[in-house]
C-alpha cells in the first residue's frame, strides 16, 4: 500500500504529549489519528455529518478497528494519514488507512463502520444516495455542485445557509442580514451529494462594468474544504461572462488571507460593518 493508491490525506504533526520518553507515539494515539482523520474525510465528502446522518436516518457506528505497526512517528514528525473507502456491503463499509512520513509507510489499518438506526442502534441498509456519494468521490468527482442564478430560483437555499452563517452562527441581527440587493444580485449556491445547500455567495452591479461580491457563507464544518473557493470562482466567472473587468468586495478581517490567495489587494484602511472588522479588496479580471 504506497501513498499513491489514496486519494484523500489529513496532515497532523506529532505534539510532545503524544509521545513516550523515547519520543515515539504511543501505540494507541495512531487510532485517534485515524478517527481524526475520518472527520476530515466527511468534511472532503462535502457532507456536515450530524445534518447529513439526520437526513439519511442513521448513524454510523465503529464495528472493528486495526492497525498493523510497519514503523514508529516520532516527536516533531510531519505525517500524512490517508484513507480510502475500499468496500460497501449492505449495511457495512470499510475504510482501510495508512499513515506515512513522506513516502515511508509507517501504519497501515483498518475501520469497519455500521449503518444503523440511532435509536436502537440496529443495523439497517447503507443508503444508496450515501453509497453513491463514497463511490464518487473515490473515483475522483467533485463533491460540490454550483448553481448560479436569481433569488427566485435559489433564495430559499441561499437563505439557509447565510441564516446559519451569519445570524445563528455571527449573531449579525436578521433585519440587517437581508435587503433589497438580493432580488436584483446573481446567486451562487453549492449543493453536495445529499442535494444540501452547504455555500454561498451573491454578485452585485457596484459601477459600470466593476461587480461586488458579497454576502460569502460556507458551513461552519465544511470550511477548508474548497467550497468557499468554488463559489467564489463561479461568481467572477458569471462577472467575466458579462464583461465587467473589476470586482471589490468588503472581507471580514478574518477571511482576508482566503481572498489574497484568489488574487485579491487590500484597498483602504479597515472598518467595521454590522459590528465585525472588515476591510475592502479588489480584483482586475
Amino acid at each position: 500500500m504506497t501513498r499513491q493508491d489514496f486519494r484523500f490525506f489529513h496532515p497532523l504533526r506529532v505534539r510532545w504529549a503524544e509521545v513516550d520518553m523515547q519520543k515515539i507515539v504511543f501505540n494507541a494515539h495512531y487510532l485517534m489519528y485515524f478517527d481524526t482523520a475520518i472527520t476530515d474525510y466527511w468534511c472532503a465528502l462535502a457532507l456536515p455529518y450530524e445534518e447529513a446522518m439526520q437526513q439519511l436516518g442513521g448513524d454510523l457506528y465503529v464495528k472493528k478497528a486495526s492497525i498493523e505497526y510497519h514503523g514508529s512517528a516520532h516527536f516533531d514528525d510531519r505525517i500524512d494519514v490517508a484513507l480510502k473507502c475500499t468496500r460497501i456491503g449492505n449495511s457495512s463499509m470499510v475504510f482501510s488507512g495508512a499513515i506515512f512520513r513522506d513516502d515511508e509507510r509507517l501504519i497501515t489499518g483498518e475501520l469497519i463502520y455500521v449503518f444503523a438506526d440511532p435509536l436502537t442502534q440496529k443495523a439497517q441498509s447503507v443508503p444508496d444516495a450515501l453509497r453513491n456519494v463514497l463511490m464518487r468521490f473515490e473515483e475522483g468527482a467533485s463533491m460540490g455542485n454550483i448553481r448560479v442564478g436569481p433569488w427566485a430560483e435559489l433564495g430559499p437555499d441561499a437563505a439557509k445557509v447565510r441564516t446559519e452563517v451569519f445570524v445563528q452562527e455571527q449573531g449579525i441581527p436578521m433585519d440587517m442580514e437581508w435587503d433589497e440587493a438580493d432580488h436584483t444580485a446573481l446567486h451562487a449556491v453549492a449543493y453536495n451529494g445529499l442535494g444540501q445547500a452547504v455555500a454561498t455567495g451573491r454578485l452585485l452591479n457596484h459601477t459600470l462594468r466593476v461587480s461586488k461580491v458579497g454576502r460569502m457563507a460556507v458551513n461552519r464544518v465544511l470550511r477548508g474544504s474548497h467550497l468557499g473557493r468554488d463559489i467564489l470562482h463561479a461568481l467572477m466567472q458569471a462577472a467575466r461572462d458579462r464583461g465587467d473587468t473589476e470586482i471589490v468586495l468588503h472581507a471580514q478581517r478574518s477571511a482576508q488571507g482566503f481572498y489574497g490567495r484568489a488574487g485579491f489587494s487590500p484597498v483602504g484602511e479597515p472598518f467595521d460593518e454590522v459590528g465585525i472588522p472588515h476591510i475592502e479588496m479588489s480584483k482586475r479580471l
